[in-house]
């Protein structure tokens, strides 16, 4: 039976809303505000364009001269799009332009808070699981994320992955028959084009040995026009394929982001979301209920929340780690498991992914289990 298009349409005109554009842009052409090139070229980068889309505060004109040369500011019209232009605490602006403390180092902030260049065997390549390794394949974003864990290397053209680091790399994986998993990474992996991205799919899918590979974007948050129909056709060829993004708030959540990930995951692809957890942004719980009941009406899976990385000059971003917890308190149990994502830190100096649960264990004495539920309300399990 064929799908009844009204029907499908209700989900997205109930409960996303479209972007309204900045008067900037009002006399841009649908087709061009369609246009991931063009979203590109057009990108908010001076405080002059900034002042034409919000009210630019004190501190963000002090912080924009101030951090400019450290890690650059690249917002696209769409996502400035979704900014309160006379909020500074919006949680799109937050992410996106820069504010005074980020220009504090704090002592224990970290150039490579996650480890990546020790462990790599040939330039590009993480290589820290067994099974698994991270492939560097680009230094550009379409958006620079003020929380960015990667400021180290991310828009910095002295970073960028040469074609040699990039046969380097392949070749790498190509010999090291342990490896079945892939996560094609940058920057943003979809800052390459079309023909580079079927590149590397179509070596890595000659391995015998590769079973899956995943493709890290904030493209679905920043950049939703960037998933082309011919992108998705591309796809296609090469499933099985995962799409991990990084929504971390319901603004975020638009009819233009709907209908990405909607022709993502009808092209087959499976799509997960890792939230990182952020100070004024999401760290409340029904700001993330909401996210993650938006994020399965997009077909997307809350998959990872993440402490945030004791990366140089985020530390006004980080929470107590107590937040995460209880934010997980509040959603197991009072919302179905598909909504609850797993809560983790990524060992500083490169420790790996390590999982936080509340504590639901209240006792544990030879066969007996005493347990609480999500109320509170204790159990016991016998083990046979």
């Amino acid at each position: 039976m064929a799908y009844d298009i009204k029907v499908v349409n209700t989900v997205r005109e109930r409960h996303f809303k479209p972007t309204p554009r900045p008067e900037i842009w009002k006399d841009a052409s649908d087709k061009d505000w369609n246009s991931w090139i063009w979203q590109q070229q057009k990108r908010v980068k001076t405080m002059e364009q900034l002042e034409k889309v919000i009210k630019v505060s004190e501190d963000e004109h002090q912080a924009f001269a101030a951090s400019h040369e450290m890690f650059n500011m690249a917002i696209t019209p769409y996502y400035a799009s979704l900014m309160d232009p006379n909020d500074e605490n919006c949680p799109i602006r937050l992410q996106s332009v820069p504010k005074g403390a980020e220009l504090h180092i704090a002592p224990d902030d970290l150039e490579d808070p996650l480890g990546e260049e020790r462990d790599m065997p040939v330039p590009g390549v993480t290589h820290r699981y067994p099974d698994r390794v991270l492939f560097y394949t680009t230094h550009n974003c379409a958006m620079y994320c003020r929380h960015c864990t990667r400021k180290r290397k991310v828009a910095d053209p002295d970073s960028a992955a040469s074609s040699k680091m990039l046969e380097d790399g392949l070749a790498y994986i190509e010999k090291t028959k342990s490896i079945r998993d892939v996560v094609i990474s940058g920057g943003d992996a979809l800052s390459n084009s079309d023909d580079r991205i079927e590149y590397i799919l179509s070596r890595l899918r000659a391995m015998d040995h590769i079973e899956v590979f995943r493709i890290g974007t904030r493209n679905l948050v920043t950049l939703p026009q960037r998933i082309t129909d011919d992108f998705c056709k591309m796809l296609k060829k090469y499933q099985p394929v995962f799409i991990h993004t990084h929504f971390n708030h319901p603004k975020e959540c638009t009819q233009e982001a709907f209908d990405a990930c909607a022709r993502l995951a009808d092209a087959g692809c499976v799509l997960n979301n890792q939230m990182v957890l952020l100070k004024g942004i999401n760290d409340d719980a029904q700001i993330v209920k909401e996210l993650n009941h938006k994020l399965l009406l997009m077909r997307v899976r809350p998959y990872y929340i993440f402490q945030c990385d004791m990366a140089q000059g985020i530390s006004h971003f980080r929470t107590p780690v107590e937040k995460g917890l209880e934010i997980i308190q509040k959603l197991r149990g009072w919302t179905s498991g598909m909504a609850v994502p797993h809560y983790v830190i990524d060992a500083p100096g490169g420790g790996g992914k390590i999982p936080l649960l509340p504590n639901y264990l209240i006792k544990h004495e030879g066969k007996k289990w005493i347990l609480r539920n999500y109320k509170g309300v204790e159990f016991t399990y016998m083990e046979p």
